[in-house]
Order: C-alpha cells, then sequence, then structure tokens
C-alpha cells in the first residue's frame, strides 16, 4: 500500500502565495508596531512540523543522486505516459495540485535511506530553527513510511540518529518527537508502531500522532492502537479535518482521545463539533500555507485561524512541511501578524505553550521569554 495517499483532498482552489490578494490582510487589529515586527522577534513553538518535510531542497537532491532515486515518485501502477513533472534540480519541490504534493513527499522520504542521512536532516532542522528562533518542539516523524520505502532500515538506529542531533540544540531549543502511525497501513502496523514507539521513550518519544488518509482509514479502525499507547503514558494527537469531515475530527477526540487536532478545518462546519473543540479546550494545530495549497481552505476563507479564535477555540500556528511548501514558522508567524494582527500572534503563541507537553518548568521558561520578548518590542515601539 503506497503511502502517497498522504492526504487526499482535491484542490479547492488555485495555489496562492504570500503576494497574492486572498493573504491580504482582513480585519487586522491596528498596533503600535510595525507589520511582522513581533513575528521576527517572538520566540517560536513547532507543535505541527514533519521532520522529513524540513528537507532542505539542495540536500534532497544530493541525497537522491547518492541512492539513485528521482527527484519524483510514481507508484507502479502509474503508467509511462503518467509519469509528471520530471525531474528538475534547479527547483526540486515545484508541484502543482494535490497529488503531486502526496509524490513529491514520496520523493522525499525514499531519498532519506540510511541513518546517517536522517542524522543530517536532524542537523540541518536544528540549524534552521535556531536561525528563527524556535525555542521549542514536537516534532512528527513517520517510520511506517521509512520502513516503506526501506524495508532493511533499522527504525531504533535511525531514532537514536535523529535525536543525537537535535538534542545538540539544547540549552537553546528542546525538541521531542511523536512518531506518526500513519492510517494507511492499517490498524495491525499501527498497533506494531505503537508497540515500538513505547519502548522508545529515552530516544524523547513523547506520544504518538496520527496521519494519512482520514477518509478510507477512519479514527475507529485505530482506537486500539491508541489505547494502548495512553496506557503506556504516551500522549496522543492526530490530523484530523485536513480531508475528512467534521465527523474526523470529533472522532480523532472522543475514540481516539487525541490531546491536540493537526489541521481540524472542516470543524468550522459543525456547531456540535466546535462545541466539543471548546469544552474540552483541544487546541488546533493550523498550518496557514499548507491548508491554503493543499485545498483545506475554502479560498473564500482564507483565514481559518481567525474564524476559530472569534468562536473560542485554543489556535496554534505552524508550518506542517515547511520545505516543500516553500515556507517556513517564521513566514507563517509573519502572516498571521499581517492578517490577525500583532496581538493575535501573541495570543497563538501563548496557546502553543499552554499546548506544548512539555514539563512545568519547561513552560515556564517560555513564558518567561515570551514576555521578554513582547515587552523589549512594546518599549521599542514607545521610544
Amino acid at each position: 500500500m503506497s503511502p502517497t495517499s498522504y492526504r487526499t483532498a482535491p484542490p479547492r482552489g488555485d495555489r496562492l502565495t504570500y503576494d497574492d490578494p486572498g493573504f491580504a490582510p482582513a480585519g487586522a487589529e491596528s498596533g503600535r508596531m510595525a507589520p511582522s515586527a513581533l513575528a521576527k522577534r517572538i520566540p517560536k513553538i513547532h507543535l505541527h512540523c514533519h521532520l522529513e518535510g524540513t528537507l532542505r531542497p539542495a540536500t534532497f537532491v544530493e541525497l537522491a543522486a547518492r541512492h539513485g532515486v528521482g527527484l519524483r515518485y510514481r507508484p507502479r501502477s502509474i503508467g509511462r505516459g503518467e509519469a509528471g513533472r520530471q525531474d528538475d534540480p534547479t527547483d526540486p519541490y515545484r508541484f502543482e495540485g494535490i497529488q503531486e504534493f502526496l509524490y513529491l513527499f514520496a520523493a522525499v522520504s525514499r531519498s532519506l535511506q540510511e541513518p546517517n542521512d536522517y542524522a543530517r536532516l536532524a542537523a540541518e532542522f536544528v540549524e534552521d530553527a535556531l536561525a528563527q528562533g524556535v525555542i521549542y518542539g514536537e516534532l512528527f516523524v513517520s517510520p511506517p513510511v521509512w520502513s516503506f520505502f526501506n524495508p532493511s532500515l533499522d527504525v531504533r538506529t535511525t531514532m537514536e540518529a535523529i535525536v543525537t542531533e537535535l538534542r545538540r540544540a539544547r540549552p537553546r531549543a528542546i525538541f521531542r518527537l511523536l512518531p506518526d502511525l500513519t492510517r494507511n497501513f492499517g490498524e495491525a502496523r499501527a498497533m506494531e508502531t505503537a508497540r515500538a514507539m513505547a519502548t522508545m521513550t529515552d530516544l524523547d518519544v513523547i506520544g504518538v500522532s496520527l496521519g494519512g488518509d482520514e477518509v478510507r482509514f477512519p479514527a475507529a479502525l485505530f482506537v486500539e492502537p491508541f489505547a494502548y499507547a495512553r496506557s503506556q503514558g504516551l500522549h496522543c494527537v492526530a490530523h484530523a479535518g485536513e480531508v475528512g469531515g467534521a465527523a474526523s475530527v470529533r472522532d480523532a477526540v472522543e475514540l481516539l482521545g487525541a490531546e491536540r487536532i493537526g489541521h481540524g478545518i472542516r470543524a468550522l462546519d459543525d456547531p456540535k463539533t466546535l462545541e466539543v473543540l471548546v469544552s474540552r479546550g483541544i487546541p488546533l494545530e493550523i498550518c496557514p500555507t499548507s491548508n491554503r495549497l493543499t485545498g483545506a481552505v475554502l479560498i473564500d476563507h482564507p483565514h481559518p485561524y481567525v474564524d476559530f479564535d472569534r468562536l473560542g477555540c485554543t489556535v496554534t500556528i505552524d508550518s506542517d512541511d515547511p520545505a516543500l511548501f516553500h515556507t517556513s514558522i517564521s513566514r507563517e508567524y509573519e502572516l498571521v501578524e499581517r492578517t490577525a494582527g500583532p496581538g493575535a500572534l501573541e495570543s497563538y503563541v501563548r496557546n502553543a505553550i499552554e499546548a506544548t507537553f512539555a514539563q512545568p518548568i519547561e513552560k515556564q521558561a517560555m513564558r518567561a521569554q515570551l514576555d521578554q520578548a513582547v515587552a523589549e518590542l512594546h518599549e521599542r515601539s514607545s521610544s
């Protein structure tokens, strides 16, 4: 079964960039700070970031060449006449439409074949994250996808390689892992992955996530793997409402015990689901550029984080697969500040701190860093 059904929604509108009218501020609050002033300096929190999706384009090209794989991927079921866009090492992450994106993500995953490749991925992620002021992150990794493309890969050795590099960020930043159970491989494989990850808490595994095709592989199939994960003291999060409807979001919370929801956009369609999110205080991990380019967000409702916030939901902001979407967490913060204003951005970052699975003393330190950054900016703007 191909892991390329990572998302299956058809695009709902043309691809937009930051210069498109759809990204123009809509009712942004007035403030004394210049646009993006806060986004540039505020401490940043990763709650919805796939480590594999941060692979630098040049590194992708180099690894693909080293391992003799193409920059494009097609399952064997796709004929030669449907090969699609050809390799372009000068712009390897160019794609048009959701299906090309899915195959691109698969190509990136296939280029990572050895523990050393993952170590390099993690090392470069740390360098880029620190340069943007990231101070904490709970990162998705996808061991089932690793094994699909390279059955001989030793997962624990690979996890060790990743964690060794992530720990080099300390004390400036702390990064932990949320391995994905990946819906597309089914319940049995999800349970196998959950059991394996429960043995790797020494490698900064703090929970499990659920990504993949939420339409063909609904939450009800994964109740037992998630129950097992919780019994082992692991936290549980899930992608939902990106492709599936509001029921997918509700099931992730009520059946799986998801403590955070990745995306959750379609919850806006159903007042009862919104009530569940608000009453239980379930944070939403909104990724503005990703949600726009994958078609999760309708073109006439371009800023779902504003809507969720207005309705009383707990909003956080992240970048999903930033390299593949030609963005970064800094750019996502800048977009939100321009759209919703600095006060909203500050609120979303405070939400993210509280939504982490960090220790109380770590949250206290993050709050202090945020308070200091905001105070310094207000002092500059008033002088």
